[in-house]
């Protein structure tokens, strides 16, 4: 490709990429089989020194279907109807395979009888449940007020973990999968620890709690890793692994960090975190992730301590903050989401100039969005960024 003359300054970026698209009927301009050439490079070590571009993270998402497509959405139906969703994501994946020279989505049928089902969680340990409201599942609270949490903690500790989150027909599903070399799953991932407390108990509940309280706040955190290293030690187990051989890596999505102080976060949350890196992260090499999509700046020096290796964290945190306090970390970041679903095309380029500008000397930043991937987002903003990254984001000029 002919790389673009020098520019002012980033505006006239924007400027020159818009009019260029704009005159290409809405398209950006490309060269789509170059860019997946060295994406490839990229991706594999957002941190190399010869890579040749910022690599890309956004590979859109089931939820993008409806508006592209011009469907009425319907977020129960597509996740329980199976032939709609493959369906809807054939139309999808033709129509991305022209704009973004890539088909994203899944279009093959799930396979039940391939999968282990009924294994429970945390939230089943603290007695939580789980109900579809608004286009998603939310996890309901299982105790209001002290006394209640008080007797909570004491079933708790009561409660056998293997015979609470493995279903009674457990036996006959691993009979079945494992001599098709199906293991059971893994738990490497959890709901963050305040936003998981806070569900059961309240947001304003844990937030006095803590304050007022911080015996029994200690002793809710203490059961909640305690519960944690439980989960895993029995899933590693039934999976046929050992302490010393079972896989590494453990990440967190903890949007409600932000609500903490840094000194009610450090005494509430990093424990959490420590506790099941020390377990499952303990070497350098080994995930140790954090998703927050909140305006949680205030607890990234924190987070720091932790040596997360990727961090995917609200708009409002900038690549240069998490970089100065999270040094090792892929920054996945840090579009806002809804510049990208409300396809405000200045504003996608001028957030990817802003951050490759932070991050250029460093390197390590995955350019996705700061949180989820929302209905609205379009296949041609996706191109516009990959055309942005092309032009603008690499690191071989």
């Amino acid at each position: 490709m002919t790389y673009v003359k020098k520019f002012a300054d980033n505006a006239a970026r924007v400027d020159w990429l818009i009019a260029r698209t704009r005159a290409n009927n809405g398209l950006a301009p490309l060269e789509v089989e170059r860019f997946w050439a060295e994406q490839e490079v990229a991706r594999a070590d957002p941190f190399g020194e010869r890579i040749p571009q910022v690599p890309l993270g956004i590979m859109m998402s089931g939820e993008c279907v409806f508006d592209e497509l011009g469907v009425a959405e319907d977020a129960w139906r597509y996740e329980h109807d199976d032939a709609w969703r493959g369906e809807l994501n054939k139309a999808y994946n033709d129509r991305a395979e022209r704009i973004v020279g890539r088909r994203l989505l899944e279009e093959r049928p799930r396979e039940p009888s391939r999968q282990y089902h009924g294994v429970g969680g945390l939230h089943d340990l603290f007695e939580g449940r789980n109900e579809w409201h608004a286009g998603s599942w939310w996890l309901m609270g299982s105790a209001g007020n002290a006394d209640e949490l008080e007797a909570l903690l004491d079933r708790l500790e009561r409660r056998d973990v293997r015979k609470t989150i493995l279903p009674e027909d457990w036996e006959q599903q691993k009979a079945r999968l494992l001599p098709m070399g199906i293991r059971p799953p893994l738990y490497r991932s959890q709901r963050g620890p305040v936003t998981f407390a806070m569900s059961i108990y309240g947001v304003e509940n844990l937030i006095y709690l803590i304050l007022d309280k911080p015996d029994l706040a200690g002793r809710f955190r203490d059961a909640i890793l305690k519960a944690m290293l439980a989960i895993g030690r029995v899933l590693d187990e039934e999976a046929g692994y050992t302490g010393e051989t079972a896989p590494r890596g453990f990440g967190f999505a903890d949007d409600n960090c932000a609500l903490l102080s840094p000194e009610m976060y450090e005494f509430f949350g990093y424990p959490v975190l420590a506790g099941m890196f020390a377990r499952y992260s303990p070497a350098p090499a080994d995930r140790r992730g954090q998703h927050s999509d909140s305006a949680m700046e205030h607890i990234v020096p924190i987070l720091g301590r932790l040596d997360l290796t990727d961090t995917n964290f609200g708009p409002t945190v900038t690549v240069e903050h998490i970089r100065r306090h999270c040094p090792r970390a892929v920054i996945m970041g840090q579009l806002a989401p809804f510049t990208f679903s409300r396809n405000d095309e200045e504003k996608i380029v001028g957030e990817f100039l802003r951050d490759h500008d932070m991050a250029r000397e460093a390197r390590g930043l995955l350019f996705h969005t700061a949180g989820s991937i929302n209905n609205g987002s379009r296949l041609t903003g996706m191109r516009l960024i990959m055309s942005a990254i092309q032009h603008f984001g690499r690191y071989d000029q």
